[in-house]
């Protein structure tokens, strides 16, 4: 079944089973890997994209529930990967192993769309739901504040 939506701003049309995850489309169909596999289960933030400016968990999420919505990966950020939010991430050094840091910047950059100049209760709130397995818990919360004030 073909499946129109439009990925980080361009319209496209996938052939894909309108149960496959969008996690699934997004990498095997569109060819995009910055989106990670964690957990499959919607639990560790890892394949965290944007649908329509929300975060969504793209791992549990049909292909059919992004037809006609907008999607965003972390691809479709800034063509260089300057998004303010990238930039305080490299500044800051705040990956280590690095396998979940597309999902936790994703859920950062909805953070601060909502809120532009978060505390660290609201960024902590934000990010509950995304798992850093080296913990770099500390960093990810300096570099949104970074962030925020690169933004303002």
């Amino acid at each position: 079944m073909a499946i129109e939506l439009t990925l980080n701003g361009e319209a496209i049309s996938l052939e894909a089973d309108p149960d496959m995850p969008l996690l699934w489309a997004i990498r095997d169909l569109a060819g995009l890997t910055g989106t990670k596999y964690g957990c499959g289960k919607a639990l560790c933030g890892a394949c965290n994209v944007h649908m329509d400016g929300q975060v969504v968990r793209s791992c549990v999420l049909p292909v059919s529930a992004a037809a006609g919505r907008q999607v965003t990966t972390i691809e479709g950020l800034t063509e260089d990967g300057d998004h303010p939010v990238q930039v305080a991430w490299r500044k800051l050094n705040v990956a280590q192993c690095g396998y979940c840091q597309s999902g936790q910047i994703m859920s950062a950059v909805a953070l601060l769309e909502r809120v532009p100049q978060p505390s660290d209760a609201d960024i902590d709130a934000a990010m509950s739901g995304n798992i850093c397995r080296c913990g770099t818990y500390t960093r990810i919360r300096k570099a949104i504040h970074e962030a925020a004030e690169d933004l303002s």
